[in-house]
């Protein structure tokens, strides 16, 4: 039997029904669109978590402000530019508070600093925004792959008109001239599952890590960086892994104009590094050794005073963006050096912006605590007859001043 046929009677009923249901379906989405998007999240930020006891948070808001954010509101704002378009250009894909309104570009980045600044969980950051992990998460991760895209340019090598600034700059303060930098490495430690779990990523205190090498100017400026490294490797190996000392290797990396010195001697571009790096025509170690003589050790001395700069660089770095000096409970590799590049940079924007950080927001002792006793061996004759160069000028100096405090 052959199905019964509908009336048109029927068929137009059921169309008023559909639509009619279709109808009152849009009605229920429109009041969480309509609510519009949050502005006003830093009052509701500031009044919920500025009055917590002994939390150490300033009275004052402008410095509250850069307290939980590390930035100052006029570098905030600047941040904000640099990631807006890629933050509202993709579905905000459920990015909404507990109030049902859409989050704000401003309040996206303030949840990814203060995740990035703190180092707290996500589950905490969440709630001192009003937000869920998740929302955390995905507002975090989208920040970084934005940030890292669009503030490539504050983390480059030098022209080699504002490299004559560092190198001027290096004399000045510490008298080393032709210096170009100062190199030091850190670990950033984490827990793995057992499955991912291998001696490359074990490092020589027992712990799982990935390292961090930076080259930093007079100002704690980073000009390069490499990461993404298992910890287990030691210090000159990863050096010697970089596309700096490849570059530097063939001649296309410190090979600006060579400086006259003390008794005609010349110097060329080199950077300053510690014991764990190789001494090399231009990189330049201590002296290591119990019988120095005074020479040898006032040039350590200065060397050290110089080269602190890489030192004072990674404790503002670890201290300022926390989630780096925390044990990160088993963080996705591939993303990890991302996350780590994003931290460098901006550590770079604050100092950029002309931002001062307090000094209470650096890691206290050195910023890669158990890890300070690594040695290489490696001496180059050239290397050794250029930090002899340096040595010799350095006395030079020191006895053509004495003169004139005589004068």
């Amino acid at each position: 039997m052959a199905p019964l046929k509908k009336s048109k009677k029927d068929s137009n009923k059921l169309k008023k029904i559909k639509a009619k249901n279709k109808k009152n379906k849009s009605i229920n989405i429109v009041p969480v669109e309509n609510k519009g998007t949050e502005c006003d999240w830093w009052d509701s930020f500031w009044h919920k978590n500025s009055s917590t006891p002994g939390s150490g948070v300033p009275s004052d808001e402008e410095e509250g402000f850069k307290y939980f954010f590390r930035a100052s509101k006029k570098t905030f704002d600047y941040i904000c530019s640099l990631v807006r378009e890629d933050l509202i250009s993709r579905p905000p894909s459920g990015l909404i508070n507990i109030e049902g309104r859409l989050l704000s570009v401003e309040k996206q980045v303030a949840i990814a600093l203060r995740r990035l600044a703190s180092g707290e969980s996500q589950v905490s950051v969440g709630a001192s925004f009003g937000v869920g992990q998740s929302t955390v998460s995905q507002v975090t991760w989208r920040f970084i792959e934005a940030l890292e895209e669009r503030a490539k340019h504050h983390l480059k090598w030098p022209e080699p008109s504002e490299m004559d600034i560092i190198k001027s700059e290096f004399e000045q303060l510490f008298g080393l001239p032709n210096c170009c930098g100062a190199i030091d490495a850190t670990h950033i430690i984490m827990t793995l599952p057992a499955i991912q779990t291998s001696d490359d990523w074990c490092d020589q205190e027992s712990n799982y890590s990935m390292l961090l090498q930076g080259i930093v100017d007079s100002e704690m400026r980073f000009l390069d960086i490499v990461t993404g490294w298992p910890g287990g490797m030691t210090t000159s190996r990863l050096f010697k892994c970089s596309g700096f000392y490849k570059l530097c290797e063939s001649g296309d990396r410190l090979n600006g104009n060579v400086k006259m010195v003390s008794e005609g001697a010349e110097v060329r571009e080199y950077i300053l590094g510690g014991f764990g790096y190789p001494l090399l025509p231009w990189l330049i170690t201590p002296y290591e050794g119990e019988d120095l003589s005074d020479p040898m050790l006032d040039f350590n001395a200065v060397h050290e005073t110089a080269s602190s700069v890489a030192v004072k660089a990674f404790s503002q770095l670890k201290g300022g963006w926390r989630i780096l000096n925390k044990v990160m409970w088993r963080p996705d590799k591939q993303k990890l050096p991302s996350i780590i590049l994003v931290c460098c940079l901006l550590h770079n924007i604050i100092i950029d912006c002309g931002d001062k950080l307090h000094p209470d927001v650096a890691v206290s002792g050195h910023h890669d605590p158990g890890y300070e006793g690594q040695s290489c061996k490696q001496i180059e004759s050239v290397g050794r007859l250029m930090r002899g160069k340096l040595t010799k000028h350095l006395q030079t100096t020191k006895k053509e001043g004495s003169m004139k405090m005589i004068v």
